[in-house]
């Protein structure tokens, strides 16, 4: 099944080379918990710091029993500063 999971800010070049923007199509297995798809990509949960499936956010705690579906986008933000 496919999900589209997208990066933001520092976590950008963690996206496969070549792609396009901050988002990715990626083929998962059926079943397949939020956590493994962002274990995939080596992001730390301190990196993940605000994780949301479909605009909802899902908190640290949830992402192992967090089941993604067919079409799920998934967006990661790290920590960010500024001012």
């Amino acid at each position: 099944m496919q999900v589209t999971f997208k990066l933001y800010a520092s976590l950008m070049p963690l996206l496969p080379p070549g792609t396009k923007g901050h988002a990715v199509n990626v083929d998962i297995d059926a079943g397949s918990s939020l956590q493994q798809l962002i274990d995939q990509f080596n992001i730390d949960d301190q990196q993940a710091f605000l994780v949301m499936v479909n605009g909802v956010y899902v908190p640290p705690d949830a992402r192992h029993s967090y089941v993604l579906k067919p079409q799920d986008v998934v967006a990661i933000w790290p920590k960010v500063a500024g001012g």
